[in-house]
């Protein structure tokens, strides 16, 4: 168990178990579905049967780039999709779903024309440097780079609106305090905006999303419709918090340097004569060693995931530290900790290994205890 307890003052008996519970019946089957997908990358990946799938797609170089891509995208999602669906339906029993069927399967058919674009372009990159010179990986390395630099803009401008609908906050008192909370903070937004997440998910969020002359502040409606205005107040100093720290700059430039040093270490790897064996290619620049390519990035990723989830956690304290410098209280830092945590079912203080290795946020617990504590005047 973690190591903070949990204070029956903020989170009953009951609703503790209700949220062991839904931990108990929703990670059993999320651990399984990335354990399934990753042994999928490594059983096509680490065998010539990844090959021999891409070549599947005819004898032209572009045919095979091309299935390589298709199949990385579809075969990994067509395995998580029970897994997922496992997942929804637990979900919906706790109340935390209002999507039907139908609008989750456009949701998942609108990730893959996303995916796939991205997927392909990333391929068919790679392995026409791969086939032009011996420095491909140093090319694909700032390729990578730029790539996240360029995504990280493009989320919340182009991707966003094919997910939710944005409609701005109307006039009012809620509307001015948020914008005065910015211009206090000395961030500028454009707009703040209510996003329709509640024909999704009875889960609570805001947070304040792109860059420069695009930044704006949105509110989930769900958010809107049950916490108190200084309650949403309070999530937003917090998103603000991030924008003062420049989280999302320093981010996008730690991913795009950490997307870089794994295009050298993936190209290091594969280009080795036992990995290259087992995949059943000759050469790394040969589209069949698509699957390898995969396998092995999925592998790293894998590995240094707690690493970049620890790193979360400590850019999530500094902000929370900055909402309550900026707010200046505690008092309803800590009842709008305990709605989001109520709404959101989640579990005041999980199990420590389960957090270091998958949590991103410091728990409900952890983050009351903060706001309790002297050290962050």
């Amino acid at each position: 168990m973690s190591g903070t307890a949990v204070d029956e003052e903020d989170f009953s008996a009951e609703y503790v178990a209700r949220a062991r519970a839904l931990r108990q019946r929703v990670w059993p089957v999320a651990l399984g579905g990335r354990a399934a997908g990753l042994a999928l990358l490594l059983a096509l990946g680490l065998t010539p049967a990844g090959a021999g799938l891409v070549a599947g797609f005819g004898d032209t170089w572009a045919g095979r780039v091309a299935g390589g891509a298709l199949t990385l995208v579809l075969l990994p999602q067509l395995l998580a999709l029970p897994f997922a669906a496992r997942t929804r339906v637990v979900r919906s029993r706790f109340g935390l779903v209002t999507q039907g069927w139908g609008g989750w399967a456009a949701d998942i058919a609108r990730g893959l024309l996303i995916s796939l674009p991205l997927v392909g372009g990333a391929l068919f990159a790679v392995y026409a440097l791969a086939g032009a010179t011996r420095w491909w990986w140093a090319w694909a390395a700032l390729g990578a780079a730029g790539a996240t630099v360029v995504l990280s803009w493009a989320a919340p401008v182009l991707f966003e609106p094919l997910f939710n609908r944005f409609t701005p906050m109307p006039p009012g008192p809620l509307r001015d305090a948020l914008l005065a909370l910015a211009e206090r903070d000395g961030v500028t937004v454009r707009d703040v905006l209510v996003a329709d997440a509640s024909r999704r998910t009875t889960a609570l969020n805001a947070y304040v999303s792109g860059f420069g002359r695009t930044r704006r502040i949105v509110v989930y409606d769900t958010l809107l419709d049950t916490a108190e205005p200084r309650e949403v107040e309070l999530v937003v100093a917090h998103e603000l918090g991030h924008v003062v720290h420049r989280d999302v700059p320093r981010g996008t430039a730690l991913g795009a340097v950490g997307a870089a040093l794994g295009v050298c270490v993936l190209a290091a790897v594969v280009s080795r004569r036992p990995l290259l064996d087992l995949a059943g290619v000759g050469h790394v620049a040969d589209p069949r060693s698509a699957w390898l390519l995969a396998a092995v990035a999925s592998a790293g990723g894998a590995v240094a995931g707690p690493l970049g989830c620890a790193v979360s956690r400590r850019v999530e304290v500094r902000a929370d530290r900055h909402a309550l410098l900026l707010t200046q209280d505690p008092a309803q830092f800590i009842a709008m900790q305990r709605r989001l945590t109520v709404a959101n079912v989640g579990e005041p203080s999980p199990p420590r290994a389960l957090h270091a290795l998958f949590g991103t946020h410091p728990t409900p617990v952890e983050r009351i205890t903060l706001a309790r504590a002297p050290t962050w005047r």
